[in-house]
């Protein structure tokens, strides 16, 4: 149990838990929703595609992004609003409601967010294999129906990965909710926390993301100009996406590694050390948050995307004006 240096402190620390935790969960929602709707667009466009070019083969990125942006949807709106609740407003921690404030809580929240990861780093990997000279790498890229049956294993096994957090996730004495085991608890720091939800992502994106980079400088193209912007929205797109992880996962990796070597039950935090918690704590949401802002900021054919839909101008049902340049795009969607 963590008790605080001062009352004063305590009210800060809540504060600012409310202040970015509720801007965070607007943004984010807002964000996602845009994303689902794009993404939705765009998938069915692509179908709609296949339709009447069967033999050609487009990216699956689309469907990946679509899950993603679904389990960030859900992320924010589960996990970080009971974070708001608990940690903001002290909405008491008890063994009679430990399940959804501590075990269903703690689940959702890194069965949700692996499932974003992964399917992020499916999404590079995919437009690295359709963006490929070499025939038999293009030919490993999936089918729409392969593409889903795929998803739908990686969230099954994903969601029996982490049945042990839900299981070993309890309200101790102190009403704060803790791992029980004191071996699962170093599993969940360096394979889940460290490992899967940060070196992982961040190493497969920047790696497949280079590997992409130099099969599209390669690419040959009449116009030469339209490669040189696919390059400079890949680096943008892969550079911000391994910010926003590094964002998510360097603090909290920090905050949870001080805790299980560092931190006594009884240790008084400093302002600064306090403040640090929570923040650290929130960053955890960075990454599901900033997801639409990146690609806002990288890809013009989301923006485009975005601006019809803000505007009126797309209708579901309605996908013939809809139809996405797969190759041109920054995600190849």
């Amino acid at each position: 149990m963590i008790i605080y240096e001062s009352d004063e402190v305590e009210r800060i620390a809540h504060l600012v838990t409310i202040v970015i935790g509720i801007s965070m969960y607007i943004f984010g929602l807002i964000g996602n929703s845009l994303n689902i709707f794009v993404f939705t667009i765009w998938s069915r466009s692509r179908k709609q595609i296949n339709e009447f070019q069967s033999p050609i083969r487009v990216s699956n990125s689309s469907l990946y992004l679509l899950t993603s942006s679904c389990a960030n949807f859900l992320l924010i709106l589960y996990p970080l609003l009971t974070r708001i609740i608990f940690d903001g407003f002290q909405y008491p921690k008890t063994s009679m409601n430990e399940f959804y404030t501590c075990k269903l809580r703690f689940y959702a929240l890194h069965t949700l967010d692996s499932i974003s990861l992964m399917c992020i780093c499916m999404a590079t990997l995919d437009r690295y294999l359709i963006s490929s000279r070499k025939v038999y790498l293009r030919q490993l890229s999936p089918t729409l129906h392969r593409t889903k049956q795929i998803i739908v294993i990686c969230i099954v096994l994903l969601c029996f990965h982490n049945i042990p957090i839900g299981i070993y996730y309890k309200v101790s004495d102190f009403n704060e909710c803790i791992i029980s085991s004191p071996i699962y608890i170093y599993y969940y720091l360096w394979i889940v926390q460290i490992f899967l939800h940060g070196i992982f992502p961040m190493s497969f994106l920047l790696f497949f993301g280079f590997l992409t980079y130099k099969q599209l400088k390669l690419f040959f193209h009449p116009n030469r100009q339209l490669n040189i912007n696919i390059d400079k929205q890949i680096s943008r797109m892969l550079l911000l996406s391994c910010l926003s992880i590094s964002i998510s996962s360097v603090p909290y990796s920090i905050q949870y590694v001080y805790s299980v070597f560092y931190t006594e039950f009884n240790e008084r935090l400093t302002s600064y050390k306090l403040l640090a918690y929570y923040i650290s704590v929130l960053s955890f949401f960075s990454n599901a948050v900033l997801s639409f802002y990146i690609y806002l900021i990288s890809t013009p054919n989301f923006r485009q995307q975005v601006k019809k839909i803000c505007s009126g101008q797309v209708r579901f049902g309605g996908y013939a004006n809809n139809r996405v340049n797969i190759i041109g795009s920054a995600l190849n969607l």
